[in-house]
């Protein structure tokens, strides 16, 4: 009877002492918000993203939650942040709009290497809700899943485990003297064999085109009898991360001052990595054997999955029916993934009416100085979704890998198929 009274005793000790402090940090790579209060009793962290609007929209957060005991539910209030951004390369004086930066769902892990969705956030007026359970450790929650330099790192390292043909290689050092890393794959015999480049995150908030890249990627090196193919019929190279500074940093990347790096394609970009990207491309082009130049970012919170492509009258055949071709083999990839990643089959497009440096955005840049036959493309892979998960993302890279190979199987005709 002593023992059932001690344990008793003990459990109601443990029902009724304190909840421990919630403690909120960013102080890690990627990590970014402004916390505006934490309610100890009732469990509700209030904040805002983080991050400079001179370099970016501030849009992305990423935070890491400590004091969350085992099965205890805290709250996430987020606002859209006050702060005045840039738009079309100008400041606005106006704050970004707020559904920018709020998922119908956050993301969260426990490891910080594993993501998931919470449960659909609650909307209420200028803010939402999120409600995340713990499980007795840290809790990290993002706006979508992080993708960092480390993550790149572990990528290409993994790469080139599994695939003697992969090799990384330092595409440039940032203005903040950062490494941009990327991955070579090819196993083809030819001298020129055609040459497919694949970046993502040129705009730092958008961090699902990242997982894109890396579906496309683990698929490239994988036993897949395609990406077999390919590797053996083509020079592959993919950039996981352009914007590595505010990636690093927490900072949004698209609108920066004095431009973006998707605003940065001319003749003096601001951007080492944007001007050594040019160098290769122009390489391939010289060699007249630029197929492929893929640019993966994420859209606005409302569109599908979608490809911009340049206004038709500013292009000449036979890159409008490649193009076309391409885009066809895509939507029939990508539009049967399971789980459904809701795709359109009609591109927008981008021109003179689109941005003030339409010319310098990347796809357009490649399409103005390819081959007459180059596909130059930017895939927008949508985020504010059920699906828009890493395996959801990862699932679309693989897709779009097996019809960049039905692409070039099509364009070289006397190759079988695997």
């Amino acid at each position: 009877m002593k023992h059932v009274a001690l344990l008793a005793f003990a459990l109601w000790l443990v029902a009724t002492a304190p909840a421990a402090e919630l403690r909120v940090s960013t102080d890690f790579e990627g990590g970014s918000a402004r916390v505006e209060s934490i309610d100890q009793a009732a469990r509700v962290i209030r904040f805002m993203p983080g991050g400079d609007p001179r370099r970016g929209w501030p849009c992305w957060w990423y935070l890491r939650v400590d004091g969350v005991g085992k099965d205890e539910r805290v709250t996430l209030d987020l606002a859209g942040s006050d702060r005045p951004t840039r738009n079309n390369g100008q400041d606005t004086g106006k704050p970004l709009a707020a559904s920018w930066a709020m998922p119908a769902r956050a993301t969260f892990s426990t490891d910080s290497k594993a993501w998931q969705h919470t449960a659909p956030g609650r909307r209420e007026g200028a803010r939402i809700f999120y409600e995340v359970t713990g499980t007795g450790g840290p809790l990290w929650v993002a706006w979508g899943p992080p993708f960092t330099p480390r993550d790149t790192d572990a990528l290409l390292a993994e790469a080139e485990k599994l695939s003697p043909s992969a090799k990384s290689f330092e595409l440039a050092r940032t203005r903040a003297d950062r490494p941009v890393r990327g991955l070579r794959v090819g196993e083809a015999t030819t001298k020129k064999p055609p040459g497919i480049w694949v970046q993502a995150r040129q705009h730092a908030w958008e961090s699902g085109s990242c997982w894109v890249a890396r579906g496309f990627t683990e698929w490239l090196v994988s036993d897949d009898a395609e990406a077999k193919w390919l590797r053996h019929h083509a020079e592959v190279f993919i950039v996981p991360i352009m914007d590595v500074d505010n990636a690093a940093s927490g900072n949004g990347g698209k609108e920066a001052a004095p431009r973006d790096h998707n605003r940065d394609w001319d003749d003096n970009p601001v951007y080492p990595e944007v001007a050594a990207a040019q160098q290769r491309l122009k390489a391939m082009v010289k060699e007249d054997r630029l197929a492929v130049f893929l640019d993966l970012h994420n859209p606005g919170p409302g569109d599908p999955t979608f490809f911009y492509i340049l206004e038709n009258q500013l292009l000449k055949e036979p890159m409008i029916a490649e193009r076309d071709r391409f885009i066809a083999l895509a939507y029939g990839r990508i539009s049967k993934i399971k789980p459904l990643i809701p795709m359109s089959n009609r591109p927008k497009t981008t021109g003179a009416n689109y941005h003030p440096l339409w010319r310098n955005i990347s796809a357009n840049w490649v399409c103005m100085n390819g081959n007459p036959d180059t596909v130059s493309l930017c895939l927008e892979t949508l985020w504010n979704y059920e699906h828009s998960t890493t395996d959801g993302y990862r699932a679309v890279g693989r897709q779009l890998g097996r019809a960049t190979a039905d692409y070039l199987r099509g364009r070289a005709s006397a190759v079988p198929r695997p």
